[in-house]
């Protein structure tokens, strides 16, 4: 099989001739090539470049060997383009204006994903023309409780205490922030799939900070508004939350596949949410820890997947940016001869 296939088919639940592989933040990292860049260009810079965010998707994907290419294009680029003024830290995006009041929130514009994105999809096309059936591609979306808790706290938060707060505080005022993120979001994630991605992400990151009751109330209308345009487009919908354990199901509903984080076991996960295709779940910590912790990570990863189809591997959060890019090579190594080694009727036609 192809790359793209392997990766297609195990998102569809279909049998593969080995368990696709790619990681969260692969491309960019420890790459040379991208230091290299990086000597010359903001991670900005290079995000808002055609030519530059395709080339790092996909020598990242070449240089590793992965199913997939993620794009290199941060999830607050939308927000960016709603008229938000953003910086992108090595701590992660600091706000220049938090939004804190009604008029904040009508401040913000609704983006227009051709006009004010165009960089990105043009990075797509280029990524989809470069890679061929090598590997899929994959586009990135911030979900909309992550999106906004950056909006309102105004940098990183341990917690997110502020935009909690709102939530809770101001119901109707945090609707309509999730509205304004929600219109531009599904435009952008549309557009994406056109431009040639196989599939889009929705990084919801930090939405595991909430409880099932609030997140269904506050977040999850939202969200499943977003993974269903990727659907009808024609893409396939990947849900991640960290740290998602305790709304995985919710995760879910409308989703292609999950994301599960490194906290939870994945061959639990599968029993909570029987046959929707999961992603995961390699501690990231592993592969800076060496290659005994990682290869022994590897084999618990496949073994509580039990060879079922149905599972893309991944780390259960973003690689560390240090990581030796020959690590994460020898992981997809591992994975697809170690996979390809499982009884032909557990990887094929496991009970899912």
């Amino acid at each position: 099989m192809t790359g793209r296939g392997r990766f297609l088919a195990a998102c569809a639940g279909r049998a593969v001739d080995a368990t696709p592989v790619w990681f969260m933040r692969q491309s960019g990292g420890a790459l040379p090539a991208y230091l290299a860049l990086r000597e010359h260009h903001s991670v900005l810079e290079i995000a808002r470049s055609p030519d530059l965010s395709a080339e790092v998707a996909m020598t990242a994907a070449t240089t590793l060997g992965t199913d997939a290419a993620v794009m290199f294009a941060d999830i607050m680029l939308a927000a960016e383009a709603m008229g938000v003024e953003l910086e992108l830290t090595a701590d992660g995006p600091v706000i220049g204006r938090p939004i804190r009041h009604a008029d904040d929130v009508a401040a913000l514009r609704t983006a227009d994903a051709e006009a004010d994105l165009g960089f990105v999809l043009d990075a797509i096309g280029r990524v989809r023309a470069g890679l061929g059936e090598g590997a899929a591609v994959i586009g990135v979306a911030g979900g909309p409780f992550t999106v906004a808790a950056y909006l309102v706290d105004g940098r990183p938060s341990r917690d997110q205490l502020a935009a909690r707060r709102l939530m809770h505080g101001a119901p109707g005022l945090w609707a309509s922030l999730l509205d304004r993120i929600t219109e531009t979001t599904v435009d952008y994630v549309r557009a994406q799939v056109g431009a040639g991605a196989d599939a889009v992400q929705l990084f919801d990151s930090w939405a595991g900070a909430l409880g099932p009751a609030d997140y269904e109330r506050f977040v999850a209308p939202w969200s499943r508004r977003i993974l269903a345009t990727i659907r009808e487009a024609g893409g396939v919908a990947i849900h991640f939350a960290a740290a998602g354990a305790a709304i995985l199901e919710q995760l879910g509903e409308g989703a292609s596949v999950v994301g599960v984080d490194s906290g939870q076991s994945i061959g639990v996960a599968r029993r909570r949410l029987g046959a929707l295709p999961v992603q995961g779940n390699l501690d990231p910590a592993r592969v800076a820890a060496g290659w005994p912790a990682t290869s022994a990570g590897i084999d618990d990863v496949l073994a509580a997947n039990a060879g079922r189809v149905g599972h893309i591997f991944n780390t259960g959060h973003a690689v560390p940016r240090d990581t030796a890019p020959s690590v994460l090579r020898d992981v997809v190594d591992a994975v697809h001869e170690r996979s390809a080694r499982l009884p032909a009727m557990a990887l094929h036609g496991g009970t899912r």
